[in-house]
């Protein structure tokens, strides 16, 4: 019983840490020495379904799959567990920014609930600039307070 709770902390902390990993990342890394690949997500640049910016994917999943396949390796130990929490943000991640902001999958379209709708508009406030300069929210779960504030007012007139 404590190794599943040891199991389940490791996931839970993997998840919760992996917003601190790709807020620094994505300020410092693509919107620094990375910019070429991700400033198409910001102004679209390629023709297709496909941009420079999902190459981040395959950069992010790396570490998940290491953790999975070495904590396998190693009895399933937490390497595994930390694997599979860094593999949930990343689902996470790719349903909210691929398929509920940036709607590239037509699934979910709205939605009422005042996380959701404070996602997108710190999202929104993100994409306002073109270049790698001047950005602000990075994050992707971790939602500024103010956006929540700002659509109880506007829910409230």
């Amino acid at each position: 019983m404590v190794k599943i709770i040891i199991d389940i902390i490791c996931v839970l902390t993997a998840f919760v840490s992996m917003e601190g990993v790709a807020w620094l990342a994505h300020k410092y890394i693509m919107h620094g020495i990375l910019w070429k690949l991700h400033k198409d997500h910001h102004k679209k640049e390629s023709e297709g379904f496909i941009e420079h910016n999902d190459f981040f994917f395959l950069i992010f999943a790396l570490p998940g799959i290491a953790s999975l396949f070495f904590g396998m390796k190693n009895d399933y130990n937490f390497l595994f567990f930390i694997g599979v929490g860094i593999t949930l943000y990343g689902m996470a991640y790719f349903l909210i920014h691929d398929i509920f902001i940036h709607q590239r999958f037509k699934i979910f379209r709205n939605s009422d609930s005042l996380y959701f709708k404070a996602i997108r508009r710190a999202h929104k406030i993100h994409h306002k600039h073109l270049t790698k300069e001047n950005g602000e929210c990075f994050g992707m779960l971790w939602v500024p307070f103010r956006y929540f504030r700002e659509l109880k007012v506007k829910r409230a007139t």
